[in-house]
């Protein structure tokens, strides 16, 4: 592929910006530290609300990231595949070239050979020759696109039958603040400044912002503290940043043919979550599920994007009931967890500052200390000395109180 001239000014500005500040900020000699590991496409989450653990994993797997950046998704499912011995390839595809140059030096020093590196824009793929793929990854793109409708539907146009997508966009509540200093901004570091000149000078007006900027007062944006001049200048200086209400999200979705599978994390989008007034729950039971999702992100505040699976039809759900399934936990370790849990049953959980206490069922100690991505459950059970129907209905619990967390989830057959 090759790259297609911009569509308007924002837009050269745009690949302006990720030539000069590859995004996000990353260094291919951390490789050897650390894998960073997030939401969507790790290849759990992948299997699990994609393809409701039914895609068997010897079935290969052919990903793309569409707007691959500096490579943290690719990097992420393709070692994810390799580290599990599974077949099938990612395809990187962005508009920079510097990034592209970071992203292929993080492979190199992780000894990935099964990543294709193709440079272009997504807005070509239903004229590029690629494809299809059985999973696309769109993270952190769709919101600064010229038209995010082509966009989406774009990606929808090389989805293989029965595939689906993990995206990430923008959400209003959570960036309170960002906008009100990205105006500013484009009046002291006007876009047609060099990039590095708009960051300068962007920096001093930080230093000088008064405290009464709702910039200062959100405790959930950090990138223009901790990304360093990339992430400073993605937040703050982008010359074109949408966000998202749930509503808004659901009919960008819609238009290309598509349907949310899954919100990460579901619990988040539950207004019963944070809801205990039965009289109020009472109202909830009444709306839809994009108007529960919508109630949710209005009454907590500090959703500052959202993770979405997406597929054509309707996602297969995952098949709890069975015994032959494989349980497993997303980067928890499963004895480690039962030892730490608490007396009272409850566990603690934070999303971004909100606390809540899940009650897990009496016997969780039990399951999670057998769960190890390879024991079905058949065979877990079997060893709880414990009688037959409190262990399916505290198995049945504990599904029901960590799948929603995004932590229980099953294994691809």
């Amino acid at each position: 592929m090759h790259a297609m001239p911009p569509r308007d000014t924002a837009d050269a500005q745009l690949a302006a910006q990720y030539e000069a500040f590859p995004y996000p900020a990353r260094d291919p000699r951390e490789e050897a530290k650390r894998l960073i590991i997030g939401s969507p496409s790790h290849l759990r989450e992948i299997d699990h609300w994609v393809f409701g653990a039914r895609r068997p994993a010897a079935q290969p797997l052919n990903a793309l990231m569409a707007g691959g950046g500096s490579g943290d998704g690719t990097i992420m499912l393709a070692q994810q595949l390799a580290s599990a011995n599974r077949p099938g390839r990612v395809t990187w595809l962005d508009r920079s070239a510097q990034a592209k140059r970071v992203a292929q030096a993080r492979a190199a020093a992780r000894g990935l050979a099964n990543i294709t590196f193709e440079e272009g824009s997504l807005l070509d793929l239903p004229r590029s020759g690629l494809g299809p793929f059985d999973y696309i990854d769109c993270c952190g793109v769709l919101h600064h696109l010229p038209d995010p409708d082509e966009g989406l539907a774009a990606l929808a146009s090389v989805l293989a039958p029965g595939g689906g997508m993990g995206i990430m966009v923008y959400a209003p509540h959570g960036r309170t603040g960002v906008y009100m200093l990205q105006e500013a901004l484009r009046l002291l570091a006007p876009a047609d400044e060099p990039p590095a000149a708009r960051v300068e000078t962007g920096r001093r007006v930080w230093k000088q912002l008064p405290e009464t900027a709702w910039l200062r007062r959100n405790p959930w944006i950090d990138d223009h503290l901790k990304g360093g001049d990339a992430g400073f200048y993605d937040l703050l200086l982008n010359p074109r940043d949408r966000a998202y209400t749930i509503p808004q999200l659901a009919a960008l979705v819609a238009g290309a043919g598509l349907r949310i599978a899954c919100l990460v994390e579901p619990l988040r989008y539950n207004p019963d979550t944070w809801l205990t007034d039965p009289k109020l729950r009472a109202r909830t039971a009444t709306l839809d599920p994009i108007a529960r999702a919508a109630l949710a992100e209005a009454l907590c505040g500090n959703m500052g994007i959202h993770i979405a699976y997406l597929t054509r039809d309707e996602a297969p759900k995952p098949d709890w009931t069975s015994d032959a399934a494989i349980p497993l936990l997303r980067e928890l370790d499963g004895p480690a967890m039962a030892r730490a849990l608490r007396p009272d049953g409850l566990l603690p959980v934070t999303f971004d500052s909100l606390r809540v206490q899940i009650p897990l069922p009496r016997l969780a100690a039990a399951l999670l200390s057998r769960i190890d991505g390879r024991t079905p459950w058949s065979e877990i059970c079997s060893t709880i000395p414990a009688p037959s129907d409190q262990i399916a209905r505290d198995r049945h619990g504990l599904v029901a109180a960590l799948e929603p967390l995004n932590r229980l989830l099953l294994a691809a057959p």
